[in-house]
């Protein structure tokens, strides 16, 4: 009599969750197991190209992997995941449209990543936007420019100061990437206007701590502080935002102006469903993991990236950052691990070595500290277009990126607004006053990491 084969379950379909899918597809024998990817969206989104999707120079379909052509094999099922009863190996599934239900399983994969973290500051949830997905880059850059079309025929101060002034929270990757590039777009984009110049916009990066960019060391945050003042951008440090009610953005350091464009990128935290499971918690929230990635007093349960906090055997006492370099790697040795544990065999600890971190600062400028060395400049900007490039899964997305950045440097960048796309069934027409046009609501937060 044959045996049934096990179900994995892997709740999330980002770095972790696509990368333990195509290790397991790879090394799996049929019939060995079914395996099960359950996520809110079909795809998988490559987080290092959402700034460049969001200044135009990457469409941003081309930043997405869809996960059922790229995993044959696996089931995917488009759906939240709202609770884990590991105890009795059941799931509750809220698809897309209709009645929640239990999905039963012998092997979990935790790999739900995380999501924004949002402080309580009066009128953040209200009118900040965050940066974390492919519709959040399209909204930023058709926010960006409607509000210098909407400027460009203004007359109103106030108006003007609304729709020129782009406020950013936030100075670690997700932050100073995106500003850089959306900066790099909006001083190109006033050479078609006749009535806004480069000089007459502002954009302000608040960043609560004493130094920008930590991820590529102390001396590169430093030039990269520079380096974004010497283009015009107020970066400050040591700087808190206290409130944003209806845009009027209020500083720590006194500091008050009017904006219709608030973006906030400052942290992430593991995703909330994790407190819906009988999985153990840390005080943060994370997974409770081990080094091989297996959960803390659970059997046939594994976690990694974002919502989990795996040691870092690099450096004993802390734990694995949340980046999608460390999801990558250990989202191809939990694959590995969980073929071990099938097939009784011991699963191997999670040991990295840091390659090192690279950030592009808009077109043709950039910051990396590869290996050691230092890098700025356009060399910089050069590592980091060709490591992401290398790093995209597929050969078609490959393709498709280096078909995007071959277009943009052979012809004029692309500066159409698509902003009706957020409310299509709103007038053609309107009167603009002071306040931002409404956005539609904006999708479920996916799972990433």
């Amino acid at each position: 009599m044959s045996q049934t084969p096990a179900r994995i379950l892997i709740v999330g379909g980002g770095f972790v969750g696509l990368y333990t899918a195509l290790r397991l597809q790879r090394k799996l024998q049929p019939g060995e197991a079914h395996v099960t990817i359950v996520d809110p969206h079909s795809y998988m989104t490559y987080h290092p190209f959402l700034p460049e999707a969001g200044a135009g120079s990457i469409q941003p379909r081309h930043t997405v992997v869809p996960l059922r052509q790229t995993l044959r094999a696996t089931e995917i099922v488009t759906a939240w995941v709202t609770g884990i009863d590991h105890a009795r190996r059941v799931a509750t599934l809220q698809p897309l449209a209709g009645e929640a239900y239990p999905l039963h399983y012998d092997v979990l994969v935790v790999a739900l990543g995380s999501v924004p973290r949002r402080l309580p500051i009066p009128g953040l949830a209200d009118w900040a936007m965050s940066f974390k997905n492919v519709e959040e880059a399209i909204a930023l850059r058709n926010r960006i420019l409607e509000c210098l079309d909407i400027a460009e025929g203004a007359s109103d101060p106030a108006v003007r100061e609304r729709n020129l002034t782009f406020v950013f929270i936030g100075a670690g990757f997700a932050g100073v990437e995106a500003m850089a590039e959306v900066e790099d777009l909006a001083r190109y984009a006033t050479r078609y206007l006749h009535h806004v110049v480069p000089e007459d916009l502002r954009f302000v990066m608040v960043e609560a701590s004493d130094r920008i960019l930590p991820e590529v060391g102390a001396d590169m945050g430093r030039w990269t502080l520079e380096e974004l003042r010497g283009r015009g951008i107020e970066v400050l440090v040591n700087t808190r935002l206290e409130s944003c009610v209806d845009g009027f953005v209020q500083l720590s350091d006194g500091r008050r102006m009017l904006s219709d464009t608030v973006v906030w990128t400052a942290g992430v935290k593991p995703n909330p469903v994790l407190a819906a499971t009988d999985l153990p918690l840390d005080d943060n929230g994370r997974l409770k993991a081990r080094a091989d990635m297996s959960v803390e007093g659970r059997d046939d349960a594994w976690g990694a990236g974002d919502c989990a906090a795996v040691p870092d055997l690099t450096d004993p006492g802390r734990f694995c950052a949340p980046t999608a370099q460390h999801a990558v790697r250990q989202g191809r040795l939990l694959g590995d691990n969980i073929v071990a544990a099938l097939r009784g065999q011991a699963p191997h600890d999670y040991r990295h070595k840091n390659a090192g971190s690279v950030a592009s600062l808009g077109l043709y400028k950039g910051v990396a500290q590869v290996m050691g060395v230092k890098v700025k400049g356009f060399p910089a900007w050069f590592i980091h277009r060709t490591y992401h490039m290398s790093k995209v899964p597929t050969t078609r997305r490959k393709a498709e990126v280096i078909t995007d950045w071959s277009l943009a440097f052979l012809f004029k960048r692309d500066v159409t607004s698509l902003w009706s796309m957020h409310g299509p069934n709103s007038a053609a027409y309107h009167p603009v006053g002071a306040q931002r046009t409404t956005d539609a609501a904006p999708p479920p937060q996916r799972t990433t990491g």
